[in-house]
C-alpha cells in the first residue's frame, strides 16, 4: 500500500524562540520547494511570523486564525480546504494553530474535535499540515490530547511518531452531552411553525444588541438547523436561546443522528444540489457544539455578544 501523501505534525514549542524558528524553517522549506504556503495562527503569532520571514511574507498566505477560525468546525472548510483546493494537484504546506492559551472550556472539545477530523478530510491529498501547541501555556489534557490528534509530534529534539495516535477515539470522547441552560426561551417547531422559530431567536438576538447582517446570519443558521430536523430528524424539532458567557446560544435538537463525522466540515460546489445546512451554521456561527446518538441530536450554535 502507497504511503499517504498527506503528513499532520503537532509542533510542541515551549518558547517564543522554539515557536519563530520551527515555524519560519517549515515556510521557508516550503517556499524553496516551490509549494504554495499558507499561515494560519493567531495575530500575536502571526506577526512575529511575518517579521521574521522578512520580505519572503510576500509570498505566504497569511490568516488571522483568532479570526478565520474563531469557530474550530469552520477551518476545514474555510482555511484549510479554501487553501488547498485554490492549488489542484500541488503539494501545499500549512501552519494552522486552532488551539492557543485562551480558548474557553466550551471551546476545546470542538478544537479537539477539529484536530482529529483534520486526518479523515485530507486524507489521501498531497499536503502537509503543521499544528503549533504551546506546551509551556496549554494544560495537560490538551497536550495529552496532541498525541492522539497528530500521527507525528515534533519538538525542538527532533520529530517522532506518536504511540497514542487515534483520532476517531478523540472525535467520539468528545461527543458527549451538552450541559442544561440556567433558563431559555423554548419552541417546538414543524413544517407549519418554523417561521415561528426563526422570529424568536432573531428576537432574542436583537434584545441583545444583534443587528444588520449578524441578525440575518442567526435566521439563516435557525433555518438551516430547522429544515434539517424537517428532513432528517423525524420532521420536527425544538429550538432553545439563551445567553451565556457572553454569547447568544441557539440550540435545535431533534430525532436525528449524524453518522458522518465530517458532516458541515465539507466544501460544497455551489453548482451542487443538496444541502448545505450544517455546513453553514459552521460558517456563520463562532462556535458549533454537537452531541449525537441514535435518535437524537443537538447542535448549538453560539454568537458572539459585542459590548
Amino acid at each position: 500500500m502507497p504511503a499517504d501523501p498527506f503528513h499532520h505534525p503537532a509542533l510542541l514549542y515551549r518558547s517564543e524562540r522554539e515557536y519563530v524558528a520551527a515555524t519560519t524553517a517549515f515556510v521557508t522549506e516550503g517556499l524553496a520547494a516551490g509549494d504554495p504556503v499558507a499561515v494560519a495562527v493567531p495575530g500575536a503569532r502571526l506577526a512575529l511570523i511575518r517579521d521574521a520571514l522578512g520580505p519572503a511574507a510576500r509570498d505566504v498566505l497569511m490568516l488571522d486564525m483568532a479570526e478565520a477560525g474563531r469557530n474550530p468546525g469552520r477551518i476545514i472548510p474555510a482555511v484549510l480546504h479554501g487553501f488547498a483546493d485554490d492549488h489542484p494537484g500541488r503539494h501545499v504546506r500549512i501552519v494552522g494553530e486552532p488551539v492557543w492559551p485562551g480558548r474557553t472550556p466550551a471551546e476545546y472539545p470542538a478544537c479537539a474535535q477539529h484536530e482529529a477530523l483534520i486526518n479523515m478530510a485530507f486524507a489521501g491529498r498531497t499536503a502537509t499540515i503543521m499544528c503549533p501547541y504551546d506546551v509551556a501555556a496549554l494544560g495537560g489534557e490538551v497536550i495529552g490530547e496532541v498525541a492522539r490528534t497528530h500521527p507525528v509530534l515534533r519538538d525542538a529534539s527532533g520529530a517522532r511518531p506518536s504511540a497514542d495516535y487515534a483520532p476517531e477515539q478523540v472525535v467520539e470522547g468528545h461527543n458527549r452531552p451538552l450541559a442544561e441552560p440556567e433558563s431559555c426561551v423554548s419552541l417546538r417547531f414543524d413544517r407549519s411553525n418554523l417561521s415561528d422559530a426563526r422570529a424568536l431567536a432573531a428576537g432574542e438576538a436583537a434584545a441583545r444588541g444583534i443587528a444588520g447582517d449578524r441578525l440575518d446570519d442567526i435566521r439563516l443558521t435557525v433555518a438551516e438547523l430547522g429544515a434539517n430536523s424537517l428532513d432528517h430528524g423525524g420532521g420536527s424539532g425544538l429550538l432553545r436561546v439563551w445567553q451565556a458567557d457572553g454569547r447568544l446560544v441557539c440550540e435545535v435538537s431533534d430525532r436525528g443522528h449524524i453518522t458522518d463525522p465530517l458532516a458541515g466540515r465539507r466544501p460544497v460546489d455551489p453548482r451542487q444540489a443538496g444541502s448545505r445546512g450544517l455546513l453553514i451554521v459552521n460558517l456563520l456561527s463562532d462556535l458549533v457544539r454537537i452531541h449525537t446518538r441514535p435518535g437524537a441530536t443537538t447542535v448549538r450554535a453560539y454568537f458572539d455578544l459585542t459590548t
